[in-house]
């Protein structure tokens, strides 16, 4: 390594790559290493530590994606992970497929076999760069990421790393995957270079909304009676959630989040309808759909046929889908804070129907969020608790700012949310294991605040929960582990219910295909990294065992995990 001033200079690929990762505000590789590393290895070796991003081991390569996942999802931070050559990135993929569902950029990725037998730098040297070496490595990643390269230069690290994150955090954004053969990491850089390599490159601005579009649907906002948003996500610095909360509230405008990934609103807010869109769909003349790409399953739900449907994204279309009919009168390609802003300017001042429209949404609110706290008060009167009750008591314990990760563990109707971005939920792709490490990016990313993964049965074991919880110990994050455990994958016994409701399956007494029993006791396998670890049975006893986990995460900063019986339900 060689100085320009005080900066380092790269004299390698891998160097170079180190430092346009720093460069370009990178905090942490999130690594699963292999024998493709050990130029990156030696390239940390001889780097300074401030000039680096910080090198995490994480013993699966799921969790790696996760956790830079969980990272953005409370930082707006893209981060980088790399793994071991194909059968790293074969592990990798489903968190890429999460990833870019839920628009998360992550710069993924991964060494390649040597290409050269012998001669250069980095050639083969193990019976393994033969039996790993695809013709097309990046195919198994090419569907679901925005770019791809391959690193073919060892002075290309640093321009390759910025436009790969440029393309990754422009809207909308999503993984992007670099693929790194051991022969340009190993190889000198020949002649003078200058450092920094390059600049970083900042994502493009967000788009702002055609002023012709905004004006039409500002008319129509005037001439609605019951107009509808329907939002499944905001930003990670919660300004869509403060904007559509205003805009929501001062136009009489009703916000529906089914299908939620981000939470949006407050839980009391006057215009949440709830987490649910049948009854508000159906009634509303006037529906916007903001960022949602699942706004309503159109086989059982949608809105009237004289309803105008409004679509407003960075990809109103989401092309990334091969399939998605939903009706659309107007498609607005924007940021969807800048629009809102746009609309606020073409309205103007509140009329006094809309203020009409927020005093009877507020009342609706009350209603339902009483119906609510009986259900989960109903919930607590039976043994083993129903999911409502453990939701409503895990509300209770956040605070103003603890979040929650959630793999088909959380019911967030039931929770008093304080704001946007209080429960992250597991992405439509559906790649279960998620939330565990997800949350443990989150902790990574602010240690003092409170996080907490709630998670199935089933999806705690899709987790690597041994891999996980080791991560937690070496990393010292404090983060508690609920599993909603009802002994079984109810998500799928759910699904043949809704298909098959008079099938010879639904008329059985155990369904194929579904079963977890007899369920391992998942104490133990937090105890073996030394987690506070308890089983809750009873309704009565949830209260008392979260306070015990939290005094130890909050006292001995140690993670902490509760499994949790609950019954089973064929509502969620």
């Amino acid at each position: 390594m060689s100085e320009t001033g005080s900066v380092a200079a790269p004299e390698t690929g891998a160097e170079a790559l180190l430092l346009g990762l720093k460069a370009q505000g990178v905090d942490y590789i999130f690594a699963n290493a292999g024998t493709d590393f050990p130029p990156i290895i030696e390239a940390y070796a001889t780097l300074p530590a401030d000039a680096v991003p910080e090198p995490v081991t994480v013993p699966h390569e799921t969790a790696s994606v996760a956790m830079a996942h969980g990272h953005w999802l409370v930082t707006g931070k893209p981060q980088a992970m790399m793994v071991h050559v194909n059968v790293g990135l074969a592990n990798a993929v489903m968190g890429v497929i999460n990833a870019a569902s839920d628009n998360v950029p992550v710069l993924i990725m991964s060494g390649r076999t040597p290409l050269t037998e012998e001669n250069r730098p980095g050639h083969r040297m193990s019976p393994i760069h033969y039996g790993q070496e695809m013709s097309d490595q990046t195919a198994l990643v090419r569907d679901a990421t925005k770019w791809t390269y391959e690193m073919r230069y060892p002075e290309q690290g640093g321009a390759l790393v910025g436009r790969a994150l440029s393309i990754a955090t422009t809207a909308p954004e999503g993984p992007v995957y670099l693929s790194l053969p051991r022969e340009p990491l190993a190889a000198a850089i020949e002649g003078a270079m200058p450092a920094p390599q390059d600049p970083a490159r900042p994502a493009a601005t967000p788009a702002a909304p055609d002023p012709l579009a905004i004006a039409a649907l500002a008319e129509e906002i005037a001439a609605a009676k019951r107009p509808l948003i329907i939002c499944q996500r905001g930003d990670p610095a919660g300004h869509l959630g403060a904007a559509l909360g205003d805009f929501a509230r001062d136009y009489g405008i009703g916000v529906a989040t089914p299908f939620a990934t981000r939470t949006v609103l407050a839980s009391d807010h006057p215009c949440l309808v709830g987490y649910r869109v049948d009854d508000a769909l159906k009634d509303a003349d006037l529906v916007i759909v903001l960022d949602s790409p699942v706004p309503w399953l159109a086989a059982s739900q949608g809105p009237a046929d004289a309803a105008r449907i409004v679509h407003i994204a960075p990809d109103p279309h989401f092309a990334r889908m091969p399939v998605r009919g939903y009706r659309t009168d107007l498609a607005i390609a924007a940021d969807p804070v800048l629009a809102l802003d746009a609309l606020r300017v073409a309205l103007g001042a509140p009329t006094d129907a809309a203020t009409a429209r927020v005093s009877a949404l507020r009342v609706a609110s009350d209603q339902r969020q009483a119906a609510l706290a009986a259900r989960a008060a109903d919930s607590a009167r039976i043994d083993p608790m129903g999911a409502e009750w453990l939701s409503h008591c895990v509300g209770q314990i956040l605070g103003e700012d603890g979040v929650v990760f959630s793999d088909l563990g959380i019911l967030p109707s039931f929770m008093d949310l304080k704001g946007p971005n209080r429960v992250f939920i597991s992405p439509h792709s559906g790649g279960l294991g998620w939330a565990m490490n997800a949350a443990l990016g989150a902790q990574l990313a602010d240690r003092d605040r409170l996080v907490l993964a709630c998670v199935g049965d089933g999806s705690y074991m899709f987790a690597n929960p041994v891999a996980a919880h080791q991560i937690a110990e070496a990393l010292h994050l404090p983060i508690l582990t609920i599993v909603k455990n009802n002994a079984m994958w109810n998500a799928v016994r759910r699904s043949v219910l809704d298909s098959y409701p008079e099938g010879a399956a639904a008329r059985a007494n155990a369904m194929p295909l579904t079963a977890l029993d007899p369920s391992p006791d998942f104490r133990q396998v937090a105890r073996a990294s030394r987690a506070h670890a308890e089983r809750v049975e009873k309704a009565a006893d949830l209260p008392g065992a979260l306070t015990r986990a939290l005094e130890v995460i909050r006292t001995e900063r140690r993670q902490a995990l509760l499994d949790v019986r609950v019954a089973v339900s064929d509502a969620h």
